[in-house]
């Protein structure tokens, strides 16, 4: 799906505020892959409750690197723009609606925040290629995308993301995806309440 709405999905949302944001506080940078990213309103959703938790100062240490295969090479304008139609919007709670968007130049759009909008940096990547866009992230999310793949090449993929991962670091699907048993080992659920996981460093 090329467009997700904002917001969607707030069960995994909340667990990355309780679990992730306590976690990296602390840190002088904190760096977030969100792989699937498509048209924005996933990682700027994501921001946002990262703002929200974390507070704006400490804020302004997080990157999120958004990737998405992007074939149609769309996806970087409308990201960097951060503007969004009225309607996929309507779904936002309006005390965050009324903090982090205002009017676009064009009747009826609206603009991400420059401040939500600074901390989003986009690029095109295969996931299917395994390579990595880096390393050390403190979480990196994948939702509606590894359902696409084959068992064997969602494994693949995860075990990238473990890499990808700094010691200790999180990642996140969406309900519908368990891990595959080969990746299982790689990680300990967080909460039985949904698919945040926690890396561990002694594979089994």
């Amino acid at each position: 799906m090329a467009f997700t709405f904002f917001f969607r999905d707030m069960s995994i949302l909340d667990l990355i505020g309780q679990h992730v944001v306590p976690a990296v506080s602390g840190f002088t940078r904190v760096r977030v892959w969100d792989a699937g990213c498509a048209m924005g309103p996933e990682p700027y959703s994501l921001a946002i409750v990262i703002a929200e938790r974390m507070g704006h100062f400490m804020f302004r240490n997080v990157r999120i690197d958004a990737t998405d295969i992007d074939e149609q090479d769309q996806f970087g304008k409308t990201i960097i723009a951060g503007v969004y139609p009225e309607e996929p919007l309507k779904r936002i709670p309006p005390e965050l609606f009324a903090r982090y968007f205002e009017p676009a130049d064009q009747p009826g759009q609206y603009r991400v925040v420059q401040m939500v909008r600074d901390r989003i940096h986009f690029q095109k990547h295969d996931l299917l290629s395994l390579k990595s866009i880096g390393s050390s992230y403190h979480l990196v999310m994948c939702k509606n995308v590894l359902l696409h793949f084959q068992q064997h090449e969602r494994a693949e993929v995860i075990r990238m993301f473990h890499a990808s991962l700094a010691p200790g670091g999180f990642f996140a699907t969406e309900q519908t995806q368990k891990l595959p048993d080969e990746v299982a080992g790689l990680f300990e659920q967080v909460s039985p309440e949904g698919q945040l996981f926690r890396k561990l460093e002694r594979a089994p």
